[in-house]
């Protein structure tokens, strides 16, 4: 299965064809209102850690070090993703940050994490645990 994951700045104007936008910065944008951002959510969990954000931002470490410590904050902390998962499986996912690079910035590597992980998930033998169907979640008390 295929899933439409989109980058963009929180800055662009949202657009009808966006489906759910997800903000996943640790710190909101400057000067936007949230009602302006027509938000599904803004989700922390998956983005750089406040430590790993603050070496990158002051140039402590390379863009090199900081795609593999950041892979490696996404691999520790695999149930970061799943409501990200979620959102994908339901159509069109717009993942939004601040950053004026976003080719540079954490989603880029944030999209490839997804989408491995949508797809060892596919490719398994189970239940996907990012269904969007809550119904699995809560056994029927009749069985």
């Amino acid at each position: 299965m295929s899933y439409d994951i989109v980058l963009k700045r929180v800055y662009q104007a949202p657009e009808p064809d966006d489906g759910a936008r997800v903000l996943v910065d640790r710190l909101w944008p400057r000067g936007k209102r949230r009602e302006s951002l027509l938000l599904a959510d803004w989700y922390r969990d998956a983005s750089p850690s406040p430590a790993l954000r603050r070496q990158y931002h002051q140039h402590e470490i390379s863009p090199a070090v900081f795609a593999v410590r950041y892979r490696g904050e996404l691999r520790d902390q695999p149930d970061c993703l799943l409501p990200l998962m979620r959102r994908a499986r339901e159509g069109r996912l717009t993942l939004l940050s601040a950053a004026r690079d976003l080719e540079a910035s954490h989603l880029p590597l944030l999209r490839e994490a997804l989408l491995k992980a949508l797809e060892a998930e596919d490719a398994s033998d189970r239940e996907p645990a990012s269904s969007p169907c809550l119904r699995d979640q809560f056994p029927d008390p009749a069985h």
